[in-house]
This record gives structure tokens, C-alpha cells and sequence, in this order.
């Protein structure tokens, strides 16, 4: 646990001084980061009452920076950063949906196993009281950096889901907190 705020600490610092100029060689946050901890478990408070709404990122934190995702500076991509996973979601059809929704999903930690199928912990509701469950993830199943796309229905009985729509807000549950919404507003 000590070694954890030792580690973050020191990120926080070398990012600081990294604007500072100075004639003395310093270590740079990626050299630090480098070094291996051993594995820790530390225990996170959730409480079912918290939930945070996504917005879409503009300036990038030092995880970002350790992890650049394939989605930086896109303006649909979304980000939580609840516990100890940032949970990156960025829609892929949303203008020109078929018979289903994709967004692209990243998954980020140190200490957390991401062997969770997202499908089943997922849920898509429009402004207009839609609601769909997710029908697949597509990604592999576990480690600390996982990737794939996140699939739900765009038709339910038969009429687009999408029809109306101006506000969409896909739900995820217990990855590292009780509940993570992403929320976009369409033109």
C-alpha cells in the first residue's frame, strides 16, 4: 500500500517538474512507472448511491498518457474512471445503425481482473424508454487491458430503437464499481 502512494505521488511530481526547466538531468514519469511492484490488493469503498457520468475527454491524465487509447480525441468517446479500471466507450454506428449498435470498448487497470463478459452486465435505454440488454462482447476474457466491441440490438419489435432519439445512455454494472453511465446527446 505504501509503495502504491509512493508510486502515484511520485507520477504526480515528476509530471509537475517535467514543466519545470532545469539544467540536472530528471527522470521522466514513463522511466518511474517502469519499476514492478509487487501485486497488492487493496480494498476500494463503492457505495450504490455514486454515479458518475461519463463526459467526453479533453485533457489527457497521466493514465491516459501511460495508455494512450486508439480513441484519443475523438469527441463520442466517453471515459470512466471509477475504482481501479478506466472504462473507455466509443460508439462505432450510431448515425447509420442496421440491425445493431457497436461500441468500442477499453478496459484498463493494474489490479483488477477484466474476465467479466460485458454483455451481460450491459444496458442501452434511449430518451424515448427504450431499453435493450447487450447481445455480445467480443473481446477476450480477463488480464488488465482488454479491448473488443460491446453489440446491442438497434431494432426491438421490429422499429429502430432509434427512432426519436435525441439522448442515449448505455449502463455498465460491477466492474470494480456498482455502476458506470455514458451518456450522448445526438443532433
Amino acid at each position: 500500500m505504501k509503495r502504491l502512494i509512493f508510486l502515484i505521488l511520485s507520477v504526480i511530481l515528476l509530471a509537475g517538474c517535467a514543466s519545470t526547466p532545469s539544467t540536472a538531468a530528471q527522470p521522466t514519469a514513463e522511466a518511474f512507472v517502469t519499476a514492478t511492484l509487487p501485486p497488492t490488493s487493496i480494498p476500494m469503498p463503492t457505495s450504490s448511491a455514486m454515479t458518475v457520468m461519463a463526459t467526453p475527454t479533453t485533457n489527457p491524465s497521466i493514465f491516459e498518457q501511460l495508455f494512450p487509447s486508439s480513441n484519443a480525441g475523438n469527441e463520442l468517446t466517453r471515459m470512466d474512471q471509477q475504482g481501479m479500471v478506466v472504462v473507455e466507450l466509443t460508439p462505432l454506428n450510431l448515425g447509420m445503425a442496421g440491425d445493431t449498435l457497436i461500441f468500442e470498448v477499453a478496459m484498463n487497470t493494474h489490479s483488477v481482473d477484466l474476465s467479466m463478459d460485458l454483455a451481460q452486465l450491459s444496458t442501452l435505454t434511449t430518451d424515448t424508454g427504450v431499453t435493450v440488454q447487450a447481445l455480445m462482447w467480443d473481446a477476450p476474457l480477463g488480464g488488465h487491458h482488454v479491448s473488443g466491441k460491446l453489440t446491442f440490438p438497434a431494432l426491438k419489435d421490429g422499429v429502430s430503437i432509434m427512432d426519436g432519439v435525441t439522448n442515449i445512455t448505455l449502463q455498465i454494472r460491477n466492474v470494480d464499481a456498482d455502476l458506470r453511465t455514458f451518456e450522448w446527446q445526438l443532433k
